[in-house]
């Protein structure tokens, strides 16, 4: 059964760094793609980032493109979000999403819709 973690969420002043992990105790796919998504206060869920399963292809929401990366390390099932230059736009409950790929696939989604397991979140606030 997959279970996300995530963690490393927390308080952080404007130009600080964070770096979140997500990690799949479940290890029930072969290959996964990995993505993270955040949510506002009063605002929807949006994507922010997602890696395939190679880690060869990566792709982000233009607000974050040069200050977020995101990583995995396969035999630790864990992926990550390094946070570097943090705004106060940033604060949001972040959350990583799984999606199980074929045994040939390195794609990678940027839907929410396309994703099946969710974790439960963790929460990022970025003060001024």
């Amino acid at each position: 059964q997959v279970q996300l973690v995530e963690s490393g969420g927390g308080l952080v002043q404007a130009g600080g760094s964070l770096r979140l992990s997500c990690a799949d105790s479940g290890r029930t796919f072969t290959r996964t793609a990995m993505g993270w998504f955040r949510q506002a206060p009063g605002k929807e869920r949006e994507f922010v980032a997602v890696i395939s399963w190679s880690g060869g292809s990566t792709y982000y929401t233009d607000s974050v493109k040069g200050r977020f990366a995101i990583s995995r390390d396969n035999a630790k099932n864990t992926v990550y979000l390094q946070m570097n230059s943090l705004k106060p736009e940033d604060t949001a409950v972040y959350f990583c999403a799984l999606k199980p790929v074929g045994f040939f696939s390195d794609r990678i989604y940027s839907s929410e819709t396309e994703y099946n397991y969710w974790g439960q979140g963790t929460q990022v606030t970025v003060s001024s």
